[in-house]
């Protein structure tokens, strides 16, 4: 967070003229939406693109937009809801989206462009070797071992309407000690590592199926939708209405396995963020 308060509080109208900055939250997945974003701008516009990517979590990236720092960055709809509106959990991926647009636009001249087309929920993740061996499949199944079970949460997780304590009530929870908070890039590893037993990641994160780890089932549907958006300042689309247009054309483009597979060629393969980025979009026809 201490590199935030040290941008400049202001750009010049000239600097800013035709220049547009990208920002990303501070895992994989988001630096690889963000350099999508990126490409397709400077394939579609004329505009100079900034990369601001890994800009700490949702709270930065929300200080980041409004204050004019970034024009835009990935977010999910049901963190918007929770997160930064504040809101209940609420169900249905169309009622989430319109919900939270009409409020982006209202409240804050934020506007979200169409989704990309995969839900990043919050994946409960267990190691697969406990799930076969006490054939688990549900969090509810797994519920009466984790007494037994110690248990890592992102510091967001522990503290926002969608994250630990409702999900802790809803399948009465109780843990061996208390949570460990880690950063989300660890968890995986420590599962693996067995310093926890059960994490809340996220669903298209590419060591899950790597790591051999295990993603129960939310079977009292907890969590509310996840839809990977863009988020625009409106002012950035009123000067430039090209980047409404490019961002449009990743709507529906990339699948909960494609994105999947795009943070295991990030994180497990160590390939290059913007090589993966450019075959993808190449592959899908966007750029040549």
């Amino acid at each position: 967070m201490v590199f935030a308060a040290c941008w400049p509080l202001c750009f010049c109208a000239g600097d800013r003229a035709n220049r547009i900055v990208i920002g990303s939250k501070n895992f994989t997945e988001q630096a690889v939406l963000g350099e999508i974003f990126a490409q397709m701008l400077e394939a579609r516009t004329h505009l100079q693109i900034e990369r601001r990517f890994y800009l700490a979590g949702t709270f930065i990236c929300q200080q980041a937009i409004l204050s004019g720092r970034i024009d835009l960055y990935p977010e999910y709809t049901g963190t918007a809801l929770t997160a930064i509106l504040k809101e209940a959990p609420q169900r249905g991926n169309e009622a989430v989206f319109a919900h939270v647009k009409g409020e982006y636009e209202r409240r804050f001249q934020l506007t979200l462009e169409p989704p990309l087309g995969f839900d990043n929920t919050f994946a409960i993740e267990i190691r697969g070797d406990d799930a076969r061996r006490l054939q688990l499949k549900t969090i509810s199944q797994a519920a009466p071992y984790t007494p037994q079970w110690r248990a890592g949460f992102g510091y967001e997780f522990m503290e926002r309407p969608d994250g630990y304590k409702g999900l802790a009530s809803t399948y009465s929870l109780r843990f061996a000690e208390p949570p460990r908070i880690m950063d989300l890039g660890l968890l995986a590893r420590a599962l693996t590592e067995k310093q926890i037993d059960l994490a809340a990641g996220n669903a298209t994160d590419g060591l899950i199926p790597a790591l051999d780890l295990f993603v129960l089932a939310d079977d009292k549907h907890y969590f509310p939708p996840y839809e990977a958006v863009p988020i625009v300042r409106e002012e950035t689309l009123r000067l430039h209405p090209e980047v409404g247009g490019a961002l449009a054309e990743l709507a529906g483009k990339i699948s909960d396995r494609e994105m999947q597979q795009l943070n295991y060629e990030v994180d497990g393969k160590h390939r290059d963020l913007k090589q993966v980025a450019q075959e993808f979009l190449h592959a899908k026809g966007l750029v040549h």
